[in-house]
This record gives C-alpha cells, sequence and structure tokens, in this order.
C-alpha cells in the first residue's frame, strides 16, 4: 500500500484546513487509518484513527472537538478535518495504514506510512 497525503499548508489561527490521504490498491476497505503528527524537536504523536468501515473513530486529547477524521472507501481516500486551528497544531502530519478491522492508535502497530504534510498555524 502507497499512501499520499496532501492538503497542508499555511492558516491563521482559528482557521481550518482538510488533509486527504489517498492510499493505492484494492484493499484499502480491509484497512485500519490513522492520523499522526510530528512537531519540530517533538515525538511524533496520535492525533485521529478510524476503523476500516468508518463506524469506529478515536481522538487525541488535544485535537477532541476541533478535528474530524473520516473515509471514503471507494475513492481509497481518508480525511482529517481540522477546524479551530491553534499555533501548537503546527506538524507534519502522516497518515498510516494497517491491515484491520479493528480501530488503531498505536504508531508502532501501522505498517504503511505516507510521506507526511505540513501544516503551520500562525497566531
Amino acid at each position: 500500500v502507497q499512501l499520499q497525503a496532501s492538503g497542508g499548508g499555511l492558516v491563521q489561527a482559528g482557521g481550518s484546513l482538510r488533509l486527504s490521504c489517498a492510499a493505492s490498491g484494492r484493499t484499502f476497505s480491509s484497512y485500519a487509518m490513522g492520523w499522526f503528527r510530528q512537531a519540530p524537536g517533538k515525538e511524533r504523536e496520535f492525533v485521529a484513527a478510524i476503523n476500516w468501515s468508518g463506524t469506529s473513530t478515536s481522538y487525541a486529547d488535544s485535537v477532541k472537538g476541533r478535528f474530524t477524521i473520516s473515509r471514503d472507501n471507494a475513492k481509497n481516500t481518508v480525511y482529517l478535518q481540522m477546524n479551530s486551528l491553534k499555533p501548537e497544531d503546527t506538524a507534519v502530519y502522516y497518515c498510516a495504514a494497517r491491515p484491520s478491522f479493528r480501530i488503531v492508535t498505536t504508531a508502532g502497530e501501522y505498517d504503511y506510512w505516507g510521506q507526511g504534510t505540513l501544516v503551520t498555524v500562525s497566531s
């Protein structure tokens, strides 16, 4: 599986962005998907995850209520809608995939990673 993340950019605090992660392959619907981020000088951290069908989601406390993860299995794409952005959301955002029917929130459990897309939130 190859993952291509896009949608990052520069936005003012309070603004919104939508990240997309397009996956190759015909088995996308059997993959758990996740978003992680890594800020300069910090470790990669969990942001959000979604199960294969989109019926179960999980969020980091820091983004709960502001970010929404979703997926379109017909388009082999997972999204991360980010609203009310804060300067502390500035990071490179990565999407990840694992063949699993359960939700996965731990970075070490993911098998495939995208190249990352930079999100910069100015104050």
